[in-house]
């Protein structure tokens, strides 16, 4: 049995694609309960997120895999096979801790993959597609994520706007869950803000944008996290007091937060701390605010040059956690390599207590028959030592038979090197 990773992402498939063979959890729930009845592929976990779907799997046939994944999305292999890739054993193992430790991400080091992969094995649990086998290289790969987060820098350092926002936030203020955000537009950039901060958690997110439709939707992707109110935009002015945390992005051409909404805002307040964020181009919200006392403000370029410097460390980083993700890797393999050893070594040991009682039983049948004991047991080591030898003689004998020599070398050394070895008997 070989463990197989095979999938696309951002970097193999167009997004056309990857819709294409995305999966909710309704649905993947549903095929999981169905596909258990089926072997040879009942033993496997899908990953499936916005950049990826791939598929980890316990089996004996990697075409299965390919298969399955083209057929439950009605689509042709065909339109799948020049962009999948596949991975085994080793590879297949790094491959799933670079995923879970976010090396593989679009968003390098980004922090939400380990959860969206440890989601996608409990789902798989809960539908008994998961082995004790396939469950241990998943629980290693968190292990290794883990280390990754912990002994290196790679997911410290904000690289995208949200990202950025939320990290400022953390900063500024030292209880997340007491804070409320309001986003002033709910567009692409504003719903990766909203989406950060949820996950952070945060106690409120207020959404102020013209479209009530917009606001909306992005309130249904963030609901099951945070509480969520949707605020009309004629009204921002007058809610700007509730929020701690304010995130702007309409691409309006004139400022939407002027001085004196901020200033009163403040007043109302009793001048707590605000944290003002306007990422717009034109700007959204008046510089003047920058004067106030109690107010933080960034602008755009003020987080560009944060992410462009925490890119460049990231990458660094990145690199010490590919050589850690590497080691871990092998270290599982050879776990799992010694693992196998002792399973055969323990089926060794009980086939030659098994000989040896035989013998013994025959030993002692023969002496309640009046044989000569010495001839008895001379007759006994004879024949259990020609028995407990049969196995490894037939190795030897078929290993130097072979057309590649190095196996019967291998053997013959390592066989030398155990005599030579041997503890003598104490005199």
């Amino acid at each position: 049995m070989s463990f197989f990773a095979l999938g696309v992402n951002h970097q193999t498939a167009s997004v056309e694609l990857r819709e294409q063979i995305a999966f909710n959890a309704e649905r993947l729930a549903a095929l999981l309960l169905e596909q258990n009845k089926h072997s040879p592929l009942n033993d496997l976990v899908v990953v499936s997120t916005c950049n990826r779907t791939e598929v980890y799997a316990m089996t004996e046939d990697a075409d299965s895999v390919l298969t399955w994944l083209a057929q439950v999305n009605n689509i042709d292999v065909k339109q799948l096979i020049h962009h999948v890739y596949r991975y085994e054993n080793a590879q297949a193992v790094t491959h799933l801790m670079r995923v879970a430790s976010g090396l593989d991400s679009l968003m390098l080091g980004e922090p939400q993959i380990l959860g969206q992969v440890k989601s996608a094995l409990a789902l798989s649990k809960d539908a008994q597609t998961v082995s004790p086998e396939l469950n241990s290289v998943f629980e290693y790969a968190f292990y290794a994520a883990k280390r990754v987060r912990s002994e290196t820098s790679v997911g410290s350092h904000a690289v995208s706007m949200g990202y950025a926002v939320a990290q400022l936030a953390l900063q500024v203020f030292s209880r997340p869950e007491k804070l409320t955000v309001m986003v002033v537009a709910a567009g692409e950039m504003n719903s990766l803000v909203a989406k950060h901060l949820a996950e952070m958690g945060v106690a409120k997110i207020l959404i102020c944008n013209r479209s009530r439709e917009r606001a909306d939707l992005l309130a249904q992707e963030i609901a099951h996290q945070v509480e969520v109110e949707i605020i009309p935009f004629a009204e921002l002015a007058q809610n700007l007091y509730r929020a701690d945390v304010v995130s702007s992005c309409t691409g309006s051409l004139h400022q939407v937060i002027q001085y004196s909404d901020v200033k009163a805002a403040l007043k109302k307040r009793r001048y707590q701390q605000m944290l003002m964020v306007d990422l717009a181009v034109p700007r959204d919200i008046d510089p003047k605010v920058e004067s106030l006392d109690n107010v933080y403000l960034y602008g755009v370029d003020d987080l560009q040059s944060v992410i462009d410097e925490n890119l460049a460390q990231r990458r660094q980083a990145a690199v010490e956690a590919e050589i850690m993700v590497n080691q871990l890797a092998t270290q599982l393999m050879t776990q799992q390599k010694v693992k196998e050893a002792s399973s055969t070594i323990q089926a060794y040991r009980q086939h030659s207590e098994e000989v040896s009682q035989k013998e013994l039983a025959h030993a002692l049948e023969l002496l309640q028959h009046g044989h000569a004991a010495e001839q008895v047991m001379q007759e006994f080591a004879h024949r259990l030592s020609q028995k407990l030898m049969h196995p490894t003689s037939i190795l030897l004998r078929e290993a130097a038979k072979a057309e590649n020599p190095d196996y019967f070398e291998w053997l013959q050394q390592h066989l030398k090197d155990v005599f030579e070895h041997e503890r003598k008997p104490r005199q």
